[in-house]
């Protein structure tokens, strides 16, 4: 074991671009994380039966995400990381590394002065934070519930108490958005000087608000060649202000790239615990179902309430494709058999010969150009 997620689905509102899994129902917060503490203890147990006796199970990071984990109280985040601190029967337990990486994702009206405080006698010692614009109007378009002038302080308290690796999320690509008004947000994040910022092109995801307001005809997409300016101007002025763009979505100042997300794009398992969570163990995925009743009342019944997928040669393949290809370093050809590897690379060479993808030491990259169609490029090298 490398990671642990856990989804808390608790939203005070809900975003109109969001698919994931949330609800604004908050009255089970309490039965929720009693919940997840149970599943906690019985995906413990279960892994025991394939660890050798005695043995810890290595952490290495840990994540709460949603929905909106800074909605739980300071009594539920304590039982949560009890949890996951405390030793069990037979001296089996996660180990949790000394210098594990803790994240919780956060809204920036959420970190006041007094729930600053509550994060510094937690474990976390990194936060992620939903800022997605520094237009008012737009963060009202898209339902929002903090206001631009909250988020600087929110930054400044986490400070305060030590937190200092603070990510946060920017969304371009608004209809009519233009690209001064893209340079204005870029400016202002830069200005943070979070040493993390992960960007990400506004998704018209389908059963969303936002997608019936594009069927309504009441929002336009914005053309394609403006959204490929957007993200020249996004790589630009983050690399010239000394992030390095690690990731199609992800800027870090040395030192800073998000060790958890990268266990998903380098194959290393992870374990998800609540409603929707999905888990790897390098053979196998696993997906909690994603309802929140059902959920409880499937754990409070000793439970757990998941589909599994055993992963065959190729599909394990196409997840290498998938994942690896969207890291600066690309997908390591160590790791495919000689029969993949050969398939990557006659699918590969048309993007090769175009320059979108990059064949350097062993390893095959997207370029600068390839990044923007990378769907399509990744479409093309998976094996159906």
């Amino acid at each position: 074991m490398a990671g642990i997620y856990i989804h808390v689905p608790f939203c005070a509102s809900r975003c109109i671009y969001c698919d994931f899994y949330t609800t604004i129902n908050l009255e089970n917060q309490n039965r929720l994380v009693r919940a997840l503490c149970s599943e906690l203890d019985m995906r413990r147990h279960y892994l025991q039966d394939n660890t050798p006796p005695n043995a810890p199970i290595e952490i290495d990071t840990i994540y709460l995400g949603g929905g909106t984990p800074s909605q739980l109280s300071e009594e539920n985040l304590h039982r949560l990381f009890g949890a996951i601190y405390n030793k069990v029967e037979n001296n089996v337990s996660f180990q949790v590394s000394p210098n594990a990486e803790v994240t919780m994702e956060c809204n920036p009206d959420d970190i006041t002065p007094q729930f600053a405080q509550t994060i510094a006698k937690l474990p976390i010692n990194r936060v992620s934070m939903g800022v997605q614009t520094f237009d008012d109007v737009r963060l009202s378009f898209l339902r929002r519930r903090h206001k631009s002038a909250q988020i600087t302080p929110a930054v400044e308290q986490l400070r305060q108490v030590g937190v200092n690796n603070i990510s946060i999320d920017l969304i371009f690509g608004f209809p009519k958005q233009t690209l001064d008004e893209w340079a204005i947000d870029l400016q202002k994040a830069i200005e943070l000087d979070v040493v993390h910022i992960s960007a990400y092109s506004l998704m018209y995801e389908e059963g969303t608000p936002l997608f019936k307001l594009l069927q309504q005809h009441r929002v336009s997409e914005i053309d394609e060649s403006k959204s490929l300016d957007m993200f020249n101007m996004l790589v630009d002025t983050l690399t010239a202000n000394h992030y390095e763009h690690y990731e199609i979505s992800n800027f870090a100042r040395k030192g800073y790239r998000s060790r958890h997300n990268a266990s998903y794009w380098q194959g290393i398992p992870y374990l998800g615990l609540g409603p929707s969570a999905h888990s790897y163990d390098g053979n196998s995925r696993q997906w909690n179902i994603s309802n929140l009743k059902k959920y409880m009342d499937a754990i409070e019944n000793k439970t757990i309430p998941m589909e599994r997928e055993t992963l065959d040669e190729d599909t394990k393949y196409n997840d290498w494709i998938t994942t690896a290809l969207r890291t600066k370093e690309g997908l390591n050809l160590a790791l495919l058999s000689d029969a993949h590897r050969n398939y990557l690379l006659q699918a590969a060479q048309p993007h090769i010969n175009q320059g979108n993808l990059v064949l350097i030491d062993n390893h095959i990259a997207l370029s600068r150009a390839g990044i923007f169609i990378s769907d399509s490029i990744m479409s093309d090298l998976i094996k159906v």
